[in-house]
């Protein structure tokens, strides 16, 4: 029989756990108004509630098709989402939600999609992985690993051309990183100096493989901006306060003329890569150290150490749950979609006819 070579390349159960960073308790002195903080809260608890509530009715076998959920990274899209602009891009991967909503999708809306009733956000034709709402910015979920990335510098591009100063914000994992759209994006927003942000959420996966076994450097992002004249940007992508400030210099910089950023944004799922996935190809000390860095109660006790009230935050808490049911009462009154609809929006002329 052949001899069996332990590698920890292979065999993850050898790897050792890709612990998170201490948090970094400058980010409380920082000068950051209070009702923005306060905002953040509210934006991080519509996440990770809507996010649990969408997982409950995936259980209920309700929810159509896939879901990919953000359990534990929803500080990315909730620091951007506030140093944006609302008439800034959002430009984001099949796992969208997050993003979706704190660029203001209605929850209900958003979540009827899932549930592909006639009333969600895209009529139940999109799903969970299609989010969509141009009204609020949100340029759209993309299942293609890459492909939104030059999608992003062509918005981009046209608000640089129409002299419009908005910015184009996408995002992406850091398997994308080793796709060849990513060097190309960046290469090409550089060239044209485009007002885009490019911002990795690297949570240490692509799908099921460590990222680090598959990449050359370290960093996947980060150490690559260099060879595109861009700064190597590294943020704590589960403090709130970290990825505000980042992102609103970054979307500053841009809207300004100062061209592209790249920003890697370090952060971890609780579960697995989709709802197929139990995760278990994960160190049970890396999942427990990584949920001990949950940005929900780390930002809650700052909030706390900075004189806001238990009864304040306890209150956000209860008003976002008041949403998320009345989110899912909406979305369950919705019908399916009849057979009608299949010919509808397939041109962009919102039929099905081959238009000559």
């Amino acid at each position: 029989m052949p001899t069996e070579i332990a590698d920890p390349r292979y065999d993850y159960a050898l790897r050792p756990p890709r612990l998170p960073q201490p948090v970094d308790e400058s980010m409380a002195s920082q000068p950051i108004d209070t009702d923005i903080r306060l905002g953040m809260y509210r934006k991080l608890h519509l996440l990770r509630q809507w996010s649990k509530r969408a997982h409950d009715l995936f259980l209920q076998n309700l929810v159509k098709g896939t879901t990919h959920l953000s359990l534990g990274q929803e500080a990315v899209a909730t620091g951007f989402s506030t140093a944006m602009r609302p008439d800034d891009y959002t430009f984001a991967t099949y796992r969208g939600h997050a993003h979706s909503l704190s660029r203001g999708m209605d929850p209900g809306e958003a979540l009827a999609e899932l549930l592909g009733r006639s009333n969600g956000v895209l009529g139940g034709k999109g799903g969970s992985m299609h989010l969509t709402d141009v009204e609020k910015g949100m340029m759209g979920s993309y299942a293609i690993i890459g492909a939104h990335l030059c999608i992003a510098n062509g918005a981009a591009w046209s608000a640089q051309m129409r002299g419009t100063d908005q910015v184009a914000v996408c995002f992406f994992g850091d398997g994308t990183t080793n796709i060849g759209a990513f060097h190309e994006a960046l290469n090409m927003a550089k060239i044209w100096s485009l007002p885009v942000v490019f911002v990795c959420e690297n949570n240490l996966y692509m799908e099921y493989t460590p990222i680090d076994i598959v990449t050359a450097v370290p960093r996947p992002a980060a150490d690559r901006a260099p060879a595109y004249g861009l700064d190597p940007i590294v943020v704590d992508g589960n403090d709130p306060d970290a990825v505000y400030l980042t992102a609103k210099a970054a979307i500053d910089k841009a809207r300004s003329g100062g061209g592209p950023s790249l920003i890697e944004a370090q952060t971890y799922r609780h579960g697995g890569h989709s709802r197929a996935d139990p995760g278990k190809y994960r160190p049970a000390e890396e999942i427990e150290a990584w949920k001990g860095r949950d940005p929900i109660p780390m930002y809650h006790d700052r909030l706390l150490t900075l004189g806001t009230p238990e009864e304040t935050l306890t209150g956000i808490e209860r008003e976002v749950a008041g949403v998320v049911d009345a989110a899912t009462e909406f979305a369950k009154s919705g019908p399916e979609p009849g057979e009608a609809e299949l010919f509808r929006n397939v041109w962009a002329d919102g039929g099905a006819e081959w238009r000559n």
